[in-house]
């Protein structure tokens, strides 16, 4: 039977699995590959990680005793003025990735049952880690996509290369 911790515990592991699908993307983007977009509707990537950044700090601050939309943030200016280059970027993903595996690392048998809100909606902790993985990996999938056609034929993938499932399985099951 699950509990509590082994939820929490299994949640942390699949959050540290997309954080390092985008670092593994960050280590091969150049400087100018974090402000390339499609069109002048499409987010680049320094956006999209602007938009993520300021949704873990809002949704994790005191995510136990404040609602997870602060009156501090401002969604829409995530969308505008995109970091100025990589270092920048890099370290505010830390900084709203810190925010999110403290707030989680808090989270323990006494208070697994507490109601939280966001935007003023009634979530169990179990509801809003679901929805914020749910979004969170939807917005790393937009950053390996991004980083896969802007690195082309030197791109290295997170996760199992394309024709790299016969050795990896090769590997997991030994044979």
């Amino acid at each position: 039977m699950s509990t509590p911790s082994n939820y929490i515990q299994s949640a942390l592991f699949e959050f540290n699995r997309h954080k390092s699908y985008g670092d593994t993307v960050f280590e091969q983007l150049r400087e100018v590959d974090i402000h390339w977009r499609y069109d002048e509707e499409s987010n680049s990537i320094a956006l999209i990680v602007k938009h993520m950044v300021g949704n873990m700090l809002s949704r994790w601050t005191n995510f136990l005793s404040e609602d997870g939309e602060k009156t501090w943030r401002d969604r829409e200016t995530e969308f505008k003025n995109p970091y100025r280059d990589k270092a920048q970027m890099i370290a505010a993903w830390e900084q709203g990735w810190d925010c999110l595996f403290e707030a989680l690392n808090s989270v323990n048998e006494t208070n697994f049952n507490t109601t939280i809100k966001i935007r003023n909606e009634p979530h169990t902790i179990f509801e809003a880690v679901n929805r914020q993985l749910a979004h969170y990996s939807g917005h790393v999938g937009q950053i390996v996509f991004i980083g896969k056609m802007l690195r082309g034929n030197e791109w290295k993938s997170p996760t199992i290369p394309k024709g790299g499932s016969e050795a990896f399985n090769k590997k997991m099951f030994g044979n």
